[in-house]
């Protein structure tokens, strides 16, 4: 006696077992959502805790406010200057030289003009120091940029009879100084009645300290301009931040910041 053979449904079996897999990988996807999902704030505060630590003791971005600097760096109030990179990192080592770009924090004789830039709304002035912590909002602090002229032991003092400055009787080579005050010999010079408005008298720069002078001559508000405080316009070597490198932003003006051996030694 003779039997059919039994039909099986492939079809029906090769659907259910795709079906499976798609399960499968549907559950794995979810699994993989939660896990980034509950290792995100982790991996925030650890960007956070880096930043922080980076800003502190590598670099940190500053925001140029003025024109004091220029051309070397461009700023202006109302408008948006060039933005550079700060390295904290050399000055641990060794003490700022003649030539080098520094920022610093303004003495409190140099603080007479600085207005806060916080909030008085107390949750808004909280947002504001989280911000400083992580580099999105300046330090509420007067924190200036300017060129180191003479180090600690060094008396300088300006001009010799070509309107240059004098560091240790030495005239300094300054290719990036933009503008300055007149300086005629014999018309108005330092021994004339009206005198240049680039002289001043010899100061010896304290020990630990450096003397600092913008770029822009004519338009900077830098040791000369508070050589009757206390500190005879000098900086202390504690107040400076770092030396500035690059500028980043804005992109039309990348690059490294020059610091040139001025003294020629």
């Amino acid at each position: 006696m003779s039997s059919e053979p039994e039909n099986h449904d492939e079809s029906s079996g090769s659907e259910g077992a795709t079906s499976h897999r798609a399960q499968g990988s549907h559950r794995s996807e979810k699994k993989k959502q939660r896990s980034f999902l509950k290792e995100l704030p982790i991996l925030i505060g650890v960007a956070l805790v880096l930043s922080i630590v980076l800003q502190a003791f590598v670099f940190r971005v500053f925001l140029i406010p003025s024109e004091s600097m220029e051309p070397t760096l461009h700023g202006c109030p109302g408008c948006t200057g060039d933005r550079i990179v700060v390295e904290k990192i050399s000055y641990r080592f060794g003490d700022p030289k003649p030539g080098d770009v520094i920022v610093f924090k303004g003495p409190d004789s140099w603080n007479t003009k600085y207005v806060s830039t916080r909030s008085d709304n107390v949750i808004k002035r909280g947002f504001q120091e989280v911000g400083s912590w992580v580099g999105l909002v300046p330090p509420d602090e007067n924190d200036l940029v300017k060129r180191v002229i003479a180090t600690g032991g060094q008396t300088v003092e300006c001009c010799d009879d070509q309107g240059r400055v004098l560091v240790d009787g030495q005239p300094l080579d300054e290719p990036y100084i933009k503008m300055d005050f007149p300086f005629t010999p014999g018309v108005q010079d330092c021994t004339t009645p009206v005198q240049s408005g680039r002289c001043f008298a010899p100061v010896t720069v304290p020990d630990g300290h450096v003397w600092v002078m913008g770029d822009n001559r004519s338009n900077s508000a830098d040791s000369r301009f508070h050589v009757q405080d206390e500190l005879q316009g000098t900086i202390p070597i504690g107040n400076v931040i770092g030396q500035a490198r690059f500028i980043v932003l804005p992109p039309s003006r990348m690059g490294g910041i020059s610091a040139p051996d001025i003294q020629g030694k």
